[in-house]
Parts: C-alpha cells; structure tokens; sequence
C-alpha cells in the first residue's frame, strides 16, 4: 500500500534491512497504471486499456465513456489506478454500465483503469528472490462472482484455490517466465504475487497484475502456493528475512550512503 512505501523510505533512511520491494518498486506496484506503462516497455502481454481522469469523468461522463468505446468493445472492467482488494472496480456490459463505473473508480482516485474484458481463467503464482527469483507452482481462482470482486473476496467465502491449477506444461512454462521478467522490470525484491488470465476462448496469456506486498498468513494465496511448492511457512520466513539482509548489504555497496 501507499503506507508500506513511506514505510519503506523510512527504513532506508534509517540504515536498515526490511522485507518486500523498495520505494520505487512497491510505488509502481501500487499505481496500476505505471505498472501497465512499465510492463508494455518490456513486451510483458497485458490486456489492452486505456486511461481517464477524474475530471474528464465528473465534467462530462458519457463522453468520457464514449473514449474509452473508441479503444475498447464490450465487457470492460473500470478500476482506481490506486486501490487494492477489488475496492472501486466494476465490469461493465453497456454504454450505461461504463458511465455508472466510471462515477464509482472516481470515488477513490483522480485516475482510472479501463481494461478490455476477456472470458478468462484467473491464474496466481507466487515469486521469491531479489535480483535471481523463482516461482511457485501456479494456483487457480475460481470465483463465486462474475469476477474476482471484493464481495468474491472477503465476504460470501465461496471463490474456490485451486492449487496447483491445472495447466499445459507450456502454460507453466510461459507463466514461470512471464512472472519472473514482470518481477524484475518493476524491481521487485523478497516476494510478490503475480496474477495473470488465460483465455477461455484462445488460450493466450496475459498479465493482470502483481502484488509486492500480497497477504501473507498461513490461509493466503501466497503462503498457499509456496507450501504447495514445498516450502512450509517457517521456511519461508527465514528465505524472507535472509532476502532482506541480502539487499540491505547490497544497498551497502553504494559510493555515497544518506547520512
């Protein structure tokens, strides 16, 4: 979150180790926007999308539905560019649905996500390291909602883990690949999740997006998917914390240290 990043900035400062991406990763990593604008540069594939502004919105909500129509066919899903949880995010169908969405993402930030909808399979891998990093087997969301919503989330407990997902070997493959290179363009370190789709329709696979600071109890998808890789929590633990020291010395070996 935005706090983890301030929070992070502080440790630099103060001249110690923690866990989890810099200020620079865990930034971009919560900005869904800079993070698609990141991930294009290195030909990660993502769904394609297009931006607004609140003011855009607010001044005048049909025409800035009408531009997104211009880039985008129907379903489309509207997100904050910085939220997290599914908070603001709806999927709409039509012409009325897209102006209704994009009135409640403007509820929580001045610049919104509006992504092309695809009948997909939800895909989430686990990735540990820092500047080497390895992924875990992949686990499957099977949603109790049209999507992955807050409510599918947190509230009706019925979304379903599948772990591992069922996939080709091809599909490992590319996931593995495709994970490890998102992680490095956005400069992650110690863990993250990274979330990707898989088409129902063609089978191609794109990046949602990833997480530098996902949960992290033993009933989390992280978690899960690491003791299903056969790496048990306390393991996992120790794996973080020598990650951390790993890159508090490595961050030593800069010239000029802040004071």
């Amino acid at each position: 979150t935005g706090e983890d990043g301030v929070m992070q900035g502080l440790m630099e400062l103060a001249g110690l180790p923690y866990v989890g991406a810099g200020v620079g990763g865990s930034a971009v990593g919560m900005d869904k926007i800079f993070m698609r604008k990141i991930l294009a540069f290195h030909q990660i594939p993502q769904v394609r999308f297009t931006t607004l502004l609140r003011e855009q919105i607010l001044a005048d909500t049909h025409l800035a539905a009408e531009q997104a129509e211009r880039t985008l066919t129907y379903p489309m899903f509207v997100k904050p560019a910085n939220a997290g949880s599914s908070v603001g995010v709806s999927k709409a169908k039509n012409h009325a649905e897209l102006q209704q969405a994009l009135l409640l993402a403007s509820q929580y930030d001045r610049k919104i996500l509006v992504e092309q909808g695809h009948n997909v399979r939800e895909i989430e891998v686990a990735v540990l390291g820092n500047d080497r990093s390895e992924a875990s087997v992949a686990g499957e969301i099977i949603a109790s909602n049209d999507f992955y919503d807050y409510k599918a989330k947190y509230v009706d407990n019925k979304s379903v883990a599948q772990i591992p997902a069922d996939l080709t070997s091809k599909e490992r493959e590319t996931i593995d690949q495709l994970a490890k290179a998102a992680y490095q363009a956005l400069d992650c370190a110690g863990l993250a999740r990274v979330d990707f789709f898989i088409s129902k329709d063609d089978g191609r696979i794109y990046l949602n997006e990833i997480n530098t600071l996902p949960g992290f109890t033993e009933i989390s998808m992280y978690a899960k998917l690491w003791q299903a890789s056969g790496l048990p929590m306390t393991k996992l633990l120790d794996e973080l914390v020598d990650l951390a020291f790993e890159r508090f010395q490595d961050r030593q070996k800069n010239c000029i240290q802040l004071l």
